[in-house]
């Protein structure tokens, strides 16, 4: 006896559309939704905060540009990334005793 070539066929598609849905909410929904919260903080950043880069440079904010911002990482000394390199704030840790 052979199975119905329709009913496999429905199957089929069904498992595939399934499977996309899966993939879409496990994996492609929460990267955009993250992408969406970085590209946020980016745009709200200012001058004045304390910023790490993505390399781990810890550094104050003194000017921004569209696509650049300028840190300060040290007295006397200055430098420009990208604004997208940009990971987090900095918040220092308190001490405790």
């Amino acid at each position: 006896m052979q199975g119905d070539p329709v009913g496999g066929l429905i199957s089929a598609i069904i498992w595939m559309v399934l499977l996309i849905a899966i993939f879409y909410f496990l994996l492609y929904r929460p990267q955009q939704q993250q992408r969406k919260k970085h590209e946020e903080f980016l745009k709200n950043l200012k001058k004045g905060e304390k910023v790490i880069t993505s390399g781990g440079i810890i550094g104050e904010i003194k000017s921004i540009d569209e696509k650049t911002v300028s840190l300060k990482i040290s007295e006397g000394t200055i430098i420009k990334v990208l604004k997208t390199a940009i990971s987090t704030y900095y918040q220092e840790e308190e001490k405790k005793d």
